[in-house]
């Protein structure tokens, strides 16, 4: 935990990791809307702009300009009705009638009144222009609604385009393509749910923080992130719920824990965010700030210090949050161990035994186990941890306790309670804000 807090930018990978898109109209980028089709704003034409070439000169030898529209090898069809413009691409599709289908946003577009204006999407000088997003995306779009019978059936055979079926999901969400939006996510959640999962085949799974921890990449890591997101942004509540789990389950890696850090704190996930926070804190340095000659530390990066020990680079709120984390979490550990667990005595306790000899052997009990070796062998701040090592030794104390069977059970009951108790409150001691 050392190096000084400076204002540092928390990785996410995002789709935006991705290559980069084919550019966008530079224009395009300052009369953004919140409606998911606008105007297009007018270029002069291509053929304007070549007769300006010297004539002398060869058309080969002229350096295409990237601001172009060009037209889509693939979705730019000679029967098309209707020209749309994707970034700097051009797609022309056959019939208006197939992108008005399912209540799509296309087709209120399409009978939106026109007055004296021409027709837009009649004409590459005058096409329907879609700002947001890539030409990919787009083009994996349109496969869905252009795609042959065996090619559909493919998705749900062994080898899936899962980036194919993120893109489809994401821009039929955009335009209100409801049935290929549902059709898009539920194969994506019949793929993560094969078994083995697909996207836990090539990541080792269970070993702790180490030079041998579960390797992840930077596609391993944006396919994950993208799918959250998308099933939050779809409310696919389903998907979701498993890709979390997925998370989870990967959170034994250094770099899925800070991923599952991060993405609860981007998209509020209550559950999540405590639970990658004391995976974080348990079992990670972390550092924030600079390094030693000066430069800028990355957040989410992992360094090696001079023995080898794995260093995350967190964000200084994360630190803060980190460390606000640590010190509530001792704070309730030390009254924990001060003050044994309550609970209330079995009425059949008061009647044949002795209350007072069955509360001081639970206070001896008590006292005796939190400083046991195996509940001082973990960290001060892993209180569930620490409770959960008290909870089995209480199972092994057996007959030779002094205590009523009945205030047994109860005993053993609140202990539970308290595991649950803390686990469901682990959100709200990382926080900047409050009392410490």
């Amino acid at each position: 935990m050392d190096g000084d807090i400076q204002t540092v930018t928390p990785f996410i990978p995002t789709e935006h990791d991705a290559p980069p898109p084919e550019p966008q109209d530079a224009l395009l980028s300052t009369q953004r809307s919140d409606s998911p089709l606008r105007k297009r704003v007018r270029r002069r034409s291509s053929t304007s702009s070549t007769a300006l070439m010297d004539p002398s000169q060869s058309p080969l030898s002229v350096p295409q300009d990237p601001y172009v529209p060009q037209r889509d090898e693939k979705y730019y069809m000679s029967d098309g009705s209707c020209v749309l413009r994707v970034g700097t691409t051009l797609f022309n599709v056959v019939h208006r009638s197939i992108l008005s289908a399912d209540s799509s946003s296309f087709g209120t577009l399409f009978t939106l009144p026109q007055g004296d204006i021409p027709m837009e999407g009649t004409s590459d000088d005058n096409p329907i222009v879609l700002p947001g997003d890539s030409p990919e995306e787009f083009r994996n779009f349109l496969w869905s609604l252009y795609a042959l019978p065996h090619e559909i059936m493919m998705v749900r055979g062994p080898r899936v385009d899962l980036s194919r079926l993120i893109d489809i999901a994401k821009v039929a969400n955009k335009y209100s393509f409801k049935s290929t939006e549902t059709w898009a996510l539920d194969a994506i959640q019949e793929y993560i749910e094969r078994k083995p999962s697909p996207l836990l085949s090539s990541i080792s799974v269970g070993i702790p923080f180490s030079a041998d921890s579960p390797p992840s990449t930077p596609e391993s890591k944006r396919q994950i992130s993208r799918i959250i997101r998308l099933a939050q942004m779809c409310g696919h509540t389903n998907l979701l719920d498993t890709m979390i789990s997925l998370l989870r389950q990967l959170m034994s890696s250094l770099d899925f824990s800070y991923l599952a850090m991060s993405l609860a704190d981007e998209l509020d996930f209550r559950e999540l965010r405590g639970l990658a926070y004391l995976e974080v804190l348990q079992r990670s340095v972390f550092i924030c700030g600079h390094d030693e000659n000066g430069n800028l530390l990355v957040a989410g990066d992992v360094h090696k210090s001079a023995d080898g020990a794995d260093r995350l680079v967190v964000s200084p709120v994360q630190r803060l949050r980190l460390l606000s984390g640590y010190h509530r979490l001792t704070k309730a550990w030390e009254r924990l161990r001060v003050l044994p667990i309550q609970f209330e005595h079995a009425p059949l306790c008061g009647a044949t035994w002795h209350q007072h000899s069955c509360t001081q052997s639970w206070t001896e009990f008590w006292k005796e186990k939190t400083r046991s070796d195996g509940v001082l062998s973990l960290g001060a701040a892993n209180v569930i941890g620490r409770l959960q090592v008290i909870l089995k030794e209480f199972d092994k104390w057996g007959s030779a306790a002094y205590m009523h069977h009945d205030c047994k059970s109860v005993a053993r009951r609140a202990i539970q309670e308290t595991i649950k108790r803390t686990t469901e409150a682990l959100p709200d001691y990382f926080h900047e804000d409050g009392e410490y």
